[in-house]
């Protein structure tokens, strides 16, 4: 018998395989809803706190406040549109390199080479992950620098 003659053994897919590209699918498959739903929350959100925070402002602070404040108010919408294009650049569908054929590999993936559907999984999560990472710290920045002009540190309200 030739090498080329080999029989090779096979055997039906496990049920984590199986679950794995059933998983797969359906993240393809309802990505778009998912997406539109966010989309439709952050919209929401960036059209929200601009506007709670102007009307807080001039309750709080007076006519006065926007001049004496400026750089502060610009740096929290600032970081607020930074917030928001991290978050944006979250949802959006990225192009990534999957071996449809390859549930799961043994050893690390090399630079270039296609994803197994678990490495997608874990490599998709933790893109956006990081991206929201840096989404949150953005907001957070911009609610202290809101919060700054509106509650502004000076030498007379700080006393030792």
């Amino acid at each position: 018998m030739d090498d080329d003659d080999e029989i090779l053994d096979s055997a039906p897919i496990s049920k984590s395989d199986e679950e794995l590209e059933k998983g797969f699918v359906a993240a393809i498959v309802e990505q778009p809803k998912l997406m539109d739903e966010l989309a439709k929350q952050l919209v929401t959100l960036s059209l929200a706190i601009p506007g709670i925070y102007a009307t807080a402002l001039k309750l709080l602070a007076g006519d006065d406040a926007v001049a004496s404040s400026l750089p502060c108010i610009i740096g929290a919408f600032v970081f607020w549109g930074l917030s928001l294009v991290f978050a944006f650049v979250s949802l959006t569908p990225r192009e990534w390199q999957v071996d449809r054929t390859m549930l799961r590999r043994n050893s690390a993936c090399k630079n270039g080479a296609q994803l197994s559907i678990e490495e997608f999984f874990k490599l998709s999560a933790r893109y956006k992950r990081r991206l929201l990472i840096t989404a949150t710290a953005c907001c957070f920045v911009g609610i202290c620098l809101a919060c700054v002009a509106v509650f502004p540190v000076t030498s007379q309200t700080v006393k030792p």
